[in-house]
């Protein structure tokens, strides 16, 4: 364990999975015990419970996974920021995985360049790669029956990551050397060099040695062009189907219905022949659709019921 730099007082974590030998387990986990002590703490996840295991954050000092022999453990990016989120400050990450030596598309295994990038975006610093070896048969086979994943050109890479010095989240005040603020009365004093730079004056204007740009050449031929009064309609609400005004209509659409609707309202009403229906029965015929209804003023709108008309 000195490879690890654990001792007496520290909290550690070990993480295994199904390819994890139990007895390697047990052997890694009793030689823990005995360097962290009384004072100190070991404990043993599953790396499917991790997520699950609701451990605080800044829990553990290291964190060895796949460290166990012959395990093949493969970490996922929500597995490696769950490892650096219970890490204390300080604190340091092992782990160890068999990794690819050639990039393989959609490969269940890593490069160990790959590798190394998921635990710095994890938010470890401090990566680095402290030794390969090449995959035993049984690690072989354990990759093959775990991971379902079968190559020639795979090793064991052991890795170590620190979190930085400090909690996510956490916040320190800025030491900035500023200058005494001048008094409010005193002005400072202007560079005349910089004041004439930004003066100009009526007879700039007329200087020849001035390069002024003429605004006019800022336009194109197309912008002085006027535009046709039919481009800048917009579009007929309702096109391709029955006339609809939108609901907040801009084209004249809305007002055009209505106007047609007040016609078709006017020219459905009856018609008088005598044109004095709207006096009275005194004055209407005998067959008039009026009859039985009190006088109206001519041009008012008047609702004749179904029967009316029936009767007339």
């Amino acid at each position: 364990m000195a490879e690890f730099g654990i001792s007496a007082g520290h909290f550690v974590a070990v993480v295994w999975d199904n390819s994890s030998p139990v007895e390697a387990l047990k052997d890694l986990v009793d030689k823990l015990q005995v360097l962290t002590g009384s004072e100190g703490r070991v404990s043993v996840e599953n790396i499917n419970q991790l997520l699950q295991s609701a451990h605080k954050e800044s829990s553990f000092d290291f964190i060895l996974s796949g460290v166990i022999p012959g395990s093949t453990t493969v970490h996922s990016a929500e597995i490696l920021a769950e490892m650096a989120r219970i890490l204390r400050p300080g604190g340091c990450l092992f782990l160890k995985e068999p990794v690819e030596t050639t990039v393989v598309n959609n490969s269940k295994v890593k490069t160990a360049s790959k590798l190394c990038s998921a635990m710095t975006l994890s938010g470890l610093v401090e990566v680095k790669e402290l030794e390969q070896e090449s995959l035993s048969p049984e690690e072989k086979q354990s990759v093959q029956e775990h991971l379902g994943y079968q190559s020639d050109s795979l090793l064991s890479v052991q890795i170590t990551g620190k979190k930085p010095d400090f909690e996510v989240g956490s916040s320190s005040q800025l030491k900035l050397s500023i200058a005494t603020k001048s008094s409010p009365s005193v002005k400072p004093a202007l560079d005349p060099a910089a004041a004439k730079l930004w003066t100009l004056s009526a007879n700039d204007m007329e200087d020849e040695s001035m390069d002024l740009i003429d605004s006019d050449e800022l336009l194109d031929p197309e912008d002085l062009k006027k535009p046709d009064p039919a481009s800048l309609r917009a579009a007929p609400c309702g096109e391709g189907k029955k006339r609809k005004a939108c609901k907040n209509c801009t084209c004249g659409l809305a007002e055009e219905l209505e106007k047609e609707k007040s016609r078709e309202q006017k020219s459905s009403q009856p018609k008088s022949a005598c044109g004095n229906c709207y006096l009275g029965d005194a004055f209407r015929c005998a067959s008039c659709p009026y009859l039985g209804m009190p006088a109206f003023k001519p041009g008012e709108k008047v609702l004749l019921s179904n029967s009316n008309l029936h009767d007339a």
